[in-house]
């Protein structure tokens, strides 16, 4: 299987200004630039690193990869499997170890012996949760960012949902689709799927300011028209039809909830005893999603954490990704 990524900077002759970025459920390995060809949106972290910024890449060899079974270069459920067909359903079940034990592969190429920063967010601060406890000795330091130790039962439900929605569209044809005819894909499951997600990432509090009860320009939500919230929705739903693949969706969608940093290692107490990294923790004070309980607990049970770091916004999961200014002085106090 085949791991794409996208480096910035030049790695040190030793290896040690080495930084892993770790991509969300629907990210890909463009953390930087312009929307361009094979990148239909501009980077998801595009404040965050090059020269002069937090990741200065004068300073440090950036490298984020696309996770197996993504769609954004990785081998994913569109991709050709060894029998010359789509792997479509038949792609295999993966775990956030799965994609580590991978990453850990990429870095044997790249000739990184240790990771001086691995930092991620939500699905990616699971894979960095992983990265520390499965690889302590490659692990300098680490940054976790709205992320749990465990996927929790509320998430679970809220994903199975997610899936169900993909899995009830009769496109979907049991994974199989992607030589269908264009436009023929579960895309009306995936957009359904995307609403329901969104509103999970973003905060009551901040919908209700910028949307309220107010309809969508001249429509009547009394009369097959739609609020302004809706419209919202919508719109985010066919963005991410356009780019991402429904079949990855799933792949990765089952990956978070499989999520659980103590199984097979005497719980959640004992594994994070395991990290030796110096670490910090952040979550977002609006989170519905991953609440700041779930970081609490794992600053407490990392050794080399301090306090919980809250990072303050109105827009819920998603302040991780937007509030670049927050982030960018956690990632400073770590590096120096």
């Amino acid at each position: 299987m085949r791991l794409a990524y996208e480096t910035w900077g030049r790695l040190a002759p030793d290896g040690s200004n080495a930084v892993l970025v770790l991509h969300a459920l629907t990210g890909d390995s463009h953390v930087v630039g312009p929307a361009g060809p094979g990148h239909p949106t501009a980077g998801w972290w595009d404040g965050l690193i090059g020269p002069g910024r937090a990741l200065d890449t004068d300073r440090w060899f950036v490298v984020a990869p696309n996770v197996l079974g993504g769609c954004q270069g990785s081998t994913g459920p569109s991709s050709l499997g060894p029998d010359g067909r789509r792997w479509g359903g038949s792609f295999p079940y993966l775990t956030q170890r799965d994609q580590v034990a991978a990453e850990a592969d990429l870095a044997d190429a790249l000739g990184i012996d240790r990771w001086a920063l691995v930092i991620g967010g939500s699905m990616g601060g699971m894979r960095a949760l992983e990265w520390a406890v499965s690889h302590p000795e490659r692990t300098q330091a680490l940054l976790l960012l709205a992320c749990p130790a465990a996927a929790s039962a509320e998430q679970i439900a809220w994903a199975t949902i997610q899936l169900h929605a993909i899995r009830s569209d009769p496109h979907w044809r049991g994974g199989d689709y992607h030589d269908a005819a264009p436009g023929h894909g579960p895309h009306a499951g995936l957009g359904l799927a995307r609403r329901l997600a969104h509103v999970t990432y973003r905060s009551e509090a901040e919908l209700q300011a910028r949307f309220g009860r107010t309809p969508q320009g001249a429509e009547n939500p009394w009369h097959n028209g739609r609020y302004q919230v809706e419209s919202y929705l919508d719109h985010h739903a066919a963005k991410l039809v356009r780019r991402f693949d429904a079949g990855s969706y799933t792949v990765l969608t089952e990956a978070m909830n499989s999520h659980d940093i103590g199984r097979a290692r005497g719980g959640t107490a004992a594994a994070l005893r395991r990290v030796t990294a110096r670490t910090l923790v952040a979550g977002v004070d609006s989170d519905r999603l991953y609440p700041l309980s779930q970081q609490a607990e794992l600053a407490a049970g990392i050794p080399g954490a301090d306090r919980l770091r809250v990072i303050e916004s109105p827009y819920g999961h998603d302040g991780f990704l937007i509030e670049t200014d927050q982030v960018a002085a956690l990632v400073r106090e770590l590096t120096g």
